[in-house]
């Protein structure tokens, strides 16, 4: 069973998230005869084995937390990393510009801890596939076992390799490459897939968004955009309402295409 096939009331072996306005969330495997301790109290994993999801559960301290299932956002927010992961801001529009749906299938590279993979695996379905290709075996052990987490081992094919040489699969629907030099790797993106297929990119500065456009336009990608996306909270307080001090603001430039079969000239 994983992590996403019900839900109403907490099982054994479900991840859960156990919540509270003043300590925010903690995520863990709920385990028969096992405590949970924080510095608000000890909870008892057998208190909650059986308690719907939206129940409050109370601490031996008397200290009040909510039992959840986790969303994909804590999920990946709390996700072991030992590179910088992407932020859910991100990665909620990489999903609509890359169209991932049941059935996707989908490369990735590199692979990092994970985080976007967490993600493009929640959405492909038990009928869709994603590829993670990653040079560095020890980066991709950690994101083995944060997929692990989620149960999700079926949905990801886990690759070591440069994918200077190519890629091993044909007619995938989308390519989304957290990479330094992604320019340097059009043509294997062109090779891989299917027309009309969509394509996406994040970098960190203008130059190396500028090399890769030009090699865009050089393979025969169409619908070419750059754009980052900002984020900002609210107080969510009748008495007080007003913005944040801090936002997520830069974070990166996303960059999206289309492949085409062929690209002929603008119209007038």
């Amino acid at each position: 069973m994983d992590y996403f096939s019900h839900y109403g009331i907490a099982k054994a072996g479900d991840l859960i998230e156990l919540a509270s306005t003043q300590v925010k969330y903690f995520i863990f495997e709920l385990k028969p005869g096992e405590e949970f301790h924080t510095h608000r109290g000890i909870v008892k994993h057998d208190d909650m084995i059986g308690k719907p999801y939206g129940s409050v559960i109370e601490s031996h301290k008397g200290s009040l937390f909510y039992l959840f299932q986790p969303g994909i956002t804590e999920l990946v927010q709390t996700t072991k990393r030992n590179t910088q992961i992407m932020y859910p801001k991100d990665i909620g529009y990489i999903l609509l510009r890359l169209n991932i749906k049941p059935g996707s299938r989908v490369i990735e590279a590199g692979t990092g801890s994970g985080g976007l993979t967490q993600v493009l695996a929640s959405y492909v379905g038990n009928e869709g596939q994603v590829f993670s290709y990653e040079s560095r075996e020890e980066m991709q052990n950690l994101a083995r076992k944060n997929i692990a987490r989620l149960a999700l081992e079926d949905r990801v094919s886990f690759i070591i390799r440069d994918i200077s040489a190519g890629f091993s699969q044909e007619g995938v629907d989308a390519v989304f490459l957290d990479l330094p030099n992604p320019y340097d790797l059009i043509q294997q993106v062109k090779e891989v897939l299917v027309p009309g297929g969509f394509f996406g990119a994040l970098l960190p500065t203008t130059n190396q968004v500028i090399k890769l456009l030009i090699e865009l336009e050089r393979n025969d990608f169409v619908f070419i955009d750059v754009c980052e996306i900002s984020l900002r909270f609210y107080q969510s307080n009748a008495n007080k309402f007003r913005p944040v001090d801090r936002m997520v603001a830069h974070t990166g430039y996303l960059i999206f295409a289309r492949s085409v079969i062929e690209k002929k000239g603008e119209d007038e």
